[in-house]
């Protein structure tokens, strides 16, 4: 998972990267809030961790610039300790709120909370593998590499069989069988050609597929591994 951390103070910085490294994050640190814009709009984060003091920007103004655009999770980072400036910055859109100086371990565990209550919200329609499939079960949406890509009904079916249980690999057959009522076509190879036509829009490279796999004299399987949650 990737976290945004801005605050102009190297030190504290570098605490909270290197204990974030050791959870495994992958950490990216900004000393303003233009650089902490421009991070934003160019890469997909898990978390904010931003101070509410910058040199440039403010943190109220970052903070209210990243939540007109993602519900994306922020915590905010304050010398300021009055009631009135905590209540302020959840206001502004906050999640949490830690006052400065912190314990970096206290940090941490907050970061966990709130990516732990995050994914949990997410996973009732999201699956999501790395940074190269994900797909909205409600919406019927697939972003592939973070492109929406425009799927048959038909293909948006055999990609969601496939990755419903990636260590099986399903014949022509179990996967005309898997469509629902409505779908004619009763030739099995009808399969291959839905799958050549799925591969063209999602696959990097078609002769080098890497998402949907033939397993030769058998059938297909979906190939990515890392799959974070599926339900």
């Amino acid at each position: 998972m990737k976290i945004l951390v801005v605050d102009d103070e190297q030190k504290i910085c570098e605490f909270v990267k290197a204990y974030l490294d050791r959870e495994g994050y992958e950490v990216t640190v900004t000393y303003n809030g233009k650089d902490a814009i421009e991070n934003f709009e160019n890469t997909d984060y898990d978390l904010v961790v931003l101070d509410r003091m910058l040199p440039d920007i403010s943190g109220e103004e970052v903070c209210r610039y990243i939540r007109k655009k993602s519900d994306l999770p922020i915590i905010m980072l304050t010398a300021k300790i009055e009631d009135e400036d905590r209540i302020e910055g959840f206001t502004l859109g906050c999640d949490d709120y830690l006052c400065k100086p912190f314990n970096v371990r206290e940090l941490v565990f907050r970061v966990k909370a709130i990516l732990k209550r995050s994914n949990k919200i997410s996973e009732d329609n999201i699956i999501k593998i790395g940074d190269e499939v994900e797909i909205d079960t409600l919406s019927y949406q697939v972003k592939i590499r973070k492109e929406l890509v425009s799927l048959t009904n038909t293909e948006y079916k055999i990609l969601l069989l496939l990755l419903s249980n990636p260590h099986k690999v399903y014949t022509r057959a179990e996967i005309l069988e898997q469509l629902e009522e409505g779908y004619y076509e009763k030739d099995d190879r009808a399969v291959d050609s839905h799958i050549k036509n799925l591969r063209q829009k999602i696959e990097k490279n078609p002769k080098d597929c890497k998402i949907v796999q033939t397993v030769y004299g058998i059938g297909y399987k979906f190939g990515l591994k890392n799959k974070k949650h599926f339900t």
